[in-house]
């Protein structure tokens, strides 16, 4: 439940701290005391958006936190155990600067909004004082007896079915579309990747060829002019090594020729000679070794030429022919594979869809049921509330086309008086039955809820004198079960509190600020008379709040 709520400089709150206990708390206070800033507070821990403004005056941020004691909520508990939280408590905390930016915090470690709404979900419930305005739309009838029926989680799945089935159906659609243009494209495809198969191009033969037809092209010159330089290092006397042998033999004989600069010529003479006989030997065997060979020119070329006409064809260059090999080839296997996958596709159409009919049908009957026991239960709350003789009843019609809740369209029905045929709620309530249906349902609903936390936020507006009354019993025996805060204007609500929290607004000529605090039995007589008779509290005034706290303090719940 909850136990604890901070508040700091949030709108005209400079600091609060509030304790909560179970059973019904009273939330009362003079219009525009700041009832509003405790439920905006409260929703802000739980995820709601910030709003700069709400940031107190002159202060640099606002900080707001909640507590709950989550011993007894074993999935509120999982949810922080799942995501590695102490589950031992539950601390929620927000933090809004005066630019508009928030953090906020689980247990201590950062976490996002949508983190604190999929949290508060397991901790709280909040009704709020507009709610039988949504009563006029008809996702709301279904979403309320699905909560009722207790089913949301198989209407959850229901619905995952169904995005399934409608991806499948996609998929499956686009592909018979585009099934004439991709056995084109795959027939191409083959063309093309058959004539690069043949091509067979390896990663490096494009500059092999075309250096063996460099040197198949230019044979012959190559020939005569190695032939040449190989008779230049020869010992013929044309050559130049005999021109070398006389240079040395004549330096050899000069006197000191075995040392100084002389030693180190002739010894530079020596290796010269010696490197020219290598080199003779070498361009030798490079002359015996090349030959003329026309034919195999001829093949170099027609492959080089054969290569250069399929880069043309696909406008690429020639060295980038093996990579669009392998890039024609990866996508004929992929639109093959995709070719395959069609009678997939339509298995994952059927399977999902037979999934979501087989679910949507068990959750169907499942609705019916529940509609007639949530329009009993309903109808019973209403002849509590002084509409005795009007009929309450849950329509569950099938639709004409699949939605992801399933096949069902749920209808609010009401009958104001006896013989007159049931309608649409929407058609025949009042603004003051509007309320009173819209209040029966609410407590229907928190009767079979498993949150124990319910907040009602003015909920009795519209409803007074003796109904009131049993307004407040109806929420003082769900306090019996649970926490209820109820924000109230009724004196006869306020009165069948366990507790009573008064809410008190008080300014100077420098500043604005909220009080909040629990009433003693004396202050709750004082602001139940208040509430009865105005400014001035009479002592008729006094002694009728005294009765009617005394009252309602010694029923039963």
């Amino acid at each position: 439940m909850l136990s604890q709520l901070s508040i700091s400089n949030y709108a005209i709150v400079e600091h609060l701290e509030l304790d909560f206990r179970d059973g019904m708390t009273a939330i009362t206070g003079e219009t525009g005391a700041g009832k509003s800033i405790l439920l905006d507070a409260l929703s802000l821990c739980l995820g709601d958006r910030a709003d700069a403004g709400s940031v107190r005056h002159g202060a640099a941020r606002a900080d707001l936190a909640v507590r709950f004691d989550v011993e007894a909520l074993p999935e509120a508990r999982a949810w922080l155990s799942e995501r590695d939280l102490d589950n031992t408590e539950c601390l929620l905390r927000r933090s809004v600067t005066a630019n508009g930016r928030s953090k906020a915090w689980i247990n201590g470690v950062p976490a996002t909004l949508a983190d604190l709404k999929a949290l508060s979900e397991h901790l709280i419930d909040i009704y709020g004082q507009h709610a039988h305005q949504t009563l006029m739309r008809e996702e709301t009838h279904l979403r309320l007896l699905d909560d009722f029926a207790g089913h949301s989680d198989a209407v959850a799945t229901l619905t995952q079915h169904y995005r399934q089935w409608q991806q499948a159906s996609r998929r499956l659609r686009a592909a018979r579309e585009s099934g004439d243009e991709q056995q084109a494209r795959c027939q191409l495809l083959r063309y093309q990747v058959e004539e690069l198969d043949i091509l067979a191009l390896g990663e490096d033969e494009l500059s092999a060829l075309e250096d063996e037809q460099t040197r198949l092209a230019n044979a012959e010159e190559i020939i005569t002019q190695a032939q040449f330089a190989a008779d230049c290092c020869d010992h013929d006397e044309d050559g130049v090594l005999p021109r070398l042998a006389q240079a040395r033999q004549r330096l050899e004989q000069l006197p000191g020729s075995d040392s100084g600069a002389l030693a180190n010529v002739l010894a530079m003479l020596n290796d010269a000679s010696i490197q020219l006989q290598e080199a003779g030997y070498e361009l030798h065997r490079y002359v015996d070794s090349t030959e003329l060979d026309p034919e195999r020119l001829m093949v170099v070329e027609s492959r080089l030429a054969e290569i250069h006409r399929i880069a043309r064809k696909h406008h690429v260059m020639p060295e980038e022919v093996p990579a669009l090999h392998q890039r024609l080839q990866s996508e004929l296997c992929a639109l093959q594979d995709d070719g395959e996958d069609l009678e997939t596709l339509v298995k994952m159409t059927e399977t999902a869809r037979n999934a979501w009919r087989e679910l949507a049908r068990q959750i169907s009957e499942q609705r019916m049921e529940a509609a007639r026991r949530m329009g009993e239960e309903v109808q019973s709350q209403l002849a509590f509330l002084g509409m005795e003789k009007a009929g309450f009843a849950v329509d569950v019609a099938r639709r004409d086309t699949a939605q992801p809740e399933g096949m069902d369209r749920v209808s609010f029905l009401i009958s104001a008086n006896p013989g007159q045929p049931a309608r649409a709620l929407t058609r025949v309530a009042s603004g003051g039955e509007l309320s009173r249906v819209s209040l029966a349902i609410q407590v229907v609903a928190a009767q079979h809820s498993t949150i124990p936390t319910l907040v009602f936020d003015e909920v009795d507006v519209g409803i007074s004198g003796a109904t009131a009354e049993i307004v407040g019993q109806l929420l003082r025996q769900l306090g019996s079960q649970g926490q209820i805060l109820c924000v109230t204007h009724l004196p006869q609500v306020a009165a069948q509190g366990h507790q009573h929290l008064h809410i008190e607004k008080q300014a100077d000529e420098r500043t604005t600020h909220t009080t909040m605090a629990l009433l003693d039995e004396g202050g709750r007589v004082r602001e139940l008379a208040r509430m009865l008779g105005g400014v001035h509290l009479s002592e008729r005034t006094l002694a009728h709040a005294r009765e009617m706290l005394d009252v309602s303090q010694r029923s039963p719940h």
